[in-house]
């Protein structure tokens, strides 16, 4: 809760002083010898620690219906001990499990296309079939499309804040945020009532690359927080992904910079499965996200898959048969095809995922 101090000053006073308790005896000198602790600094502790209640911030928490995790308790994340500054305490509303240290983020831009939300939230609903919790930021764009996707497939997804929790950004996202709560967790490093702002977002990222064991961008800016997620995830050991897009678009040019520098191409769920193969289920629990429920089509995608009588169908035929226009069949023929619902065959032919 003190300004100013953050996880890796604290280690370095827990270091020189013993234990945490400490700082909140120790005098000014005794304050300035450890590491990186000026005058300054040791005069905003000693002001701080006298204001400060933390019995007030732990009521703030039950009637919120949230829990705080210190780094020194065993529900503690294992991965974020690993990363350089791990946060002291984590503020959580729902429930975190061993299992999701098999998770993946999904990150890209708020401003995100058709293509990417759709891209975003299949990849996110078949990693959430395949046994593999889906971690973001609960941003607009690519991360919405993220976590929907993984509690539409079933499975558990953790969104990490740039604000407290009950300063939930943005505004919008506050009824998704509530089904993330009771199908995985809400975190948060910052105390109640503190708001995001620009320097927030960064240090929420560190979490999301530092819960993850691999990072799929899905759209992102050269400039953007989804590149910065991605090359904390490097300096993490983390494994990063990126999906292709088109070569015009702004938002494809962070993915495509990845891809040039060594991130791994991403054309379906199975080029991230492969990397952490060890990791998988068994075979018959994969096989439900070979194919998407009815609820993820739109009502005009459904219709066209109705119209497929033979496992195998020439285009044109199908455009007869729907009665939809060309351009549109055209245009769910690729959606559909990135759905992992049908697959595009030599010669125009068209023919459903098993």
């Amino acid at each position: 809760m003190m300004e100013g101090v953050g996880p890796v000053g604290v280690r370095a006073l827990r270091e020189r002083l013993g234990d945490c308790a400490a700082i909140f005896t120790a005098s000014r000198d005794e304050l300035m010898t450890a590491d990186g602790v000026g005058p300054q600094l040791a005069g905003r502790i000693l002001d701080q620690r006298s204001r400060l209640d933390p019995d007030a911030e732990e009521e703030r928490a039950r009637a919120f219906g949230a829990t705080i995790i210190t780094f020194e308790d065993a529900a503690y994340p294992e991965p974020l001990r690993q990363i350089h500054d791990p946060p002291l305490a984590l503020y959580v509303r729902g429930t975190l499990l061993t299992g999701d240290r098999q998770s993946i983020a999904v990150v890209g831009t708020r401003r995100a296309t058709h293509y990417g939300m759709e891209t975003a939230r299949s990849l996110s609903y078949q990693l959430a079939q395949s046994g593999f919790a889906v971690v973001s930021g609960l941003a607009r764009g690519i991360d919405t499309a993220a976590h929907r996707g993984a509690l539409h497939g079933g499975g558990r997804t953790l969104a990490i804040l740039g604000g407290a929790l009950d300063c939930l950004y943005p505004p919008e996202n506050e009824d998704l945020a509530g089904e993330i709560a009771e199908q995985g967790a809400l975190i948060s490093e910052f105390p109640f009532g503190h708001h995001p702002n620009k320097n927030t977002f960064p240090m929420r990222n560190r979490l999301v690359s530092g819960l993850a064991r691999g990072i799929l961008v899905v759209e992102a800016g050269i400039k953007s927080g989804a590149m910065i997620t991605a090359h904390q995830g490097l300096e993490q050991g983390r494994s990063v992904f990126a999906v292709p897009g088109r070569v015009d678009s702004l938002g494809s040019r962070g993915a495509h910079q990845l891809l040039k520098t060594g991130a791994s191409l991403v054309e379906s769920v199975d080029d991230i499965l492969a990397e952490f193969e060890f990791l998988l289920p068994p075979k018959g629990v994969r096989e439900s996200c070979d194919r998407l429920p009815t609820a993820m089509l739109t009502d005009d995608e459904a219709h066209l898959v109705d119209c497929m009588a033979e496992p195998e169908t020439g285009v044109d035929s199908l455009i007869r048969q729907s009665g939809l226009p060309a351009s549109a069949v055209n245009a769910m023929l690729v959606r559909l095809e990135m759905k992992r619902v049908l697959r595009m065959l030599p010669g125009r032919v068209v023919a459903r995922v098993r």
